[in-house]
């Protein structure tokens, strides 16, 4: 990452579609503004054509199923053995086994080695499969390779590698999974700094309002960011303070992470479709028949979202065996119900109490994404306003009075509409309005706002004060004696505050800890949205079952010869510091307080 490269630039790595833009500082900085790139890609056999939108889709033909020509780039025109953006989208209900989408979710995916050829996932057997972490690192050379083509020419220093590069997360990701992002990025040759998708989204619409967004806002306003993509529902809280007599911004919240959002709609819409088919044309539905639907319901509700007439359209699922084409098996799905089927199954009338469920797990289901068990998207709202949004004297929730949408479900006015009447529902006070910001395009606004965003961190100007999303904690075993039947009890260490600025280092005060250094140890993190006000060194002997969440435990051999070649196994006494690096991913460094060693932990994981 380059602080004086010519090019700011963002990248949005979205569930369903991935964008990118760029702030140009050739341009003096009162008259600067963010610019879309239009990023080639094949849209069809041998056809390219340079689009707003990269679709996060990647096609994995088998051996000499294709020439290789006629998927061939301008910067790679001797063919490959894949492609990715539009046509892959467009083949996915063809060939849905071939077709990896999806994959930023399965970085949060628990029990699975995210660096392992897993996707696209199915039981029975796959052509081919990459890994979660490899198929980032393909649209995100996707990207690389469309910039130097089109921008850097034979300029070495414009190439995007050189450039000074923001990369959206969700807010909810936690140090693993950005850790992950980032490391996607480095493979990619690609330094970057790390941005939370509902705070770029609010960037994007500080840009766009320029010096008068103080206007549209108020001291003590609350301002919930409502952000549902494709496959992640991510809420944010940004108040609205005062200091001197000017108003700042901070991020106060940020919600659990929840896998409901466009790919849930999707299936929705598919199960509703093949139950009409069974019911309507006697014919049954396989698991391979019901992913090409999916993927042909997804392309429905998007020519929804574009135009909200009522209407019908026709989907078209392909037969199998030999009789593929002649075999096809169609199905007409009408804007009403859609709508039916969306609206009220995914975002019903509710009351602020209610809480969404969890469902009881069968014991052995098939692996895959852990979905949300409620698809009440309103309901994991209250339960988040609840959980995070404070009380006020009254013991009520302190309700947002202003919301700001992204992502793509949110383009739907339907849906825009249904929150705004549940948020003014739960008010005590209807005579209050609830405020709705209007939100830059829902596609290109993250990434709009992750390069204005690197513009304010060159040039200075409005900024959210945010820092780490949750607070992380490590596991310390206590030193009780063996007691049978019982395991030596864990306490959770705060190692970084919730809020802890990107870039910092804290020195955790804690006394009397011991590391195990020589052999395997494991090392157990764990992370929380909900309690905000624990300082580093502070000490939870128990706690809530929903207050902490246990990550994907760290296994390490730390070398003895650090120390002065301890004998395997010893016990060295250290002292921890936190580092909270710039592109938001955290280690923890164990100092031997008799000044012999230290030794680094970070989230390297693999699985």
């Amino acid at each position: 990452m380059n602080h004086d490269s010519r090019f700011i630039v963002g990248i949005d790595l979205g569930t369903t579609n991935c964008a990118l833009t760029y702030v140009d500082t050739a341009v003096p900085e009162g008259e600067r503004g963010v610019s879309i790139f239009h990023i080639p890609q094949l849209v069809a056999r041998g056809e390219v054509k340079a689009l707003p939108l990269l679709p996060s889709f990647l096609y994995l033909p088998e051996q000499h199923e294709i020439d290789p020509a006629v998927l061939s780039l301008p910067w790679a025109e001797g063919g490959r053995d894949y492609a990715v953006g539009a046509y892959a989208r467009d083949l996915a209900g063809k060939v849905p086994g071939k077709i990896v989408s999806s994959a930023k979710s399965w970085l949060c995916v628990d029990g699975l080695d995210k660096r392992a050829a897993t996707l696209p996932w199915d039981r029975r057997p796959v052509p081919r499969q990459v890994s979660p972490v490899d198929a980032s690192r393909l649209f995100l050379e996707h990207l690389r390779d469309a910039w130097n083509y089109s921008m850097a020419g034979d300029d070495p220093s414009l190439r995007l590698e050189q450039q000074d590069v923001s990369l959206t997360v969700p807010a909810s990701f936690d140090a693993v999974a950005r850790e992950l992002t980032a490391g996607a990025a480095a493979q990619a040759g690609l330094g970057v700094r790390l941005l939370e998708e509902p705070q770029a989204a609010f960037y994007a619409w500080l840009h766009d309002r320029g010096d008068a967004w103080r206007d549209y806002v108020s001291e003590g306003d609350v301002i919930l960011v409502c952000d549902i993509g494709g496959g992640t529902t991510d809420f944010t809280l940004i108040t609205v303070t005062a200091a001197d007599g000017r108003l700042g911004l901070e991020r106060v919240a940020v919600g659990d992470h929840i896998l409901l959002g466009g790919d849930n709609m999707d299936l929705t819409l598919a199960y509703g479709m093949a139950a009409k088919i069974e019911r309507e044309q006697g014919k049954q539905l396989d698991g391979y028949q019901l992913a090409g639907l999916a993927h042909a319901c997804r392309a429905a509700k998007e020519r929804l979202e574009r135009r909200s007439e009522e209407g019908v359209q026709k989907l078209t699922v392909l037969g199998r065996g030999t009789g593929v084409v002649g075999g096809a098996i169609s199905v007409e799905i009408s804007t009403s119900e859609m709508r039916e089927l969306l609206v009220d199954g995914f975002f019903p009338l509710c009351a602020i109490d209610e809480q969404a469920e969890e469902r009881r797990k069968v014991g052995l289901r098939s692996f895959g994404l852990d979905y949300a068990s409620d698809p009440a998207t309103t309901k994991h709202l209250a339960s988040f306003i609840v959980r995070h949004g404070g009380h006020n004297a009254d013991g009520r929730p302190v309700l947002p009075n202003a919301v700001l949408f992204n992502g793509g479900v949110m383009k739907s006015e339907v849906l825009r509409q249904r929150v705004v009447d549940v948020l003014g529902q739960w008010r005590e006070d209807t005579s209050v309005d609830m405020s709705v910001l209007t939100e830059p395009d829902a596609d290109l606004g993250v990434a709009v706002g992750s390069a204005w965003y690197g513009n304010v961190q060159r040039i200075g100007g409005v900024r959210i004060k945010s820092g780490s999303s949750r607070s992380y904690y490590i596991g310390v075993e206590s030193s009780m004696p063996a007691v049978p039947g019982f395991a030596p009890s864990v306490e959770a260490l705060c190692v970084v505050p919730f809020g802890m600025e990107e870039g910092s280092s804290v020195d955790v005060p804690a006394e009397g800890l011991g590391l195990v250094v020589g052999e395997q140890t494991e090392f157990r993190f764990f992370s929380s949205t909900v309690r905000t006000d624990d300082a580093a060194g502070s000490v939870l002997e128990s706690w809530r079952g929903d207050e902490l969440e246990e990550m994907p435990p760290l296994m390490a051999e730390l070398p003895a010869e650090e120390c002065g070649g301890s004998p395997i196994g010893s016990l060295v006494p250290v002292a921890l510091e936190a580092v909270l690096t710039e592109v938001g991913t955290l280690q923890l460094w164990c100092h031997d307080v008799r000044g012999e060693g230290r030794w680094k932990l970070e989230f390297e994981l693999r699985g």
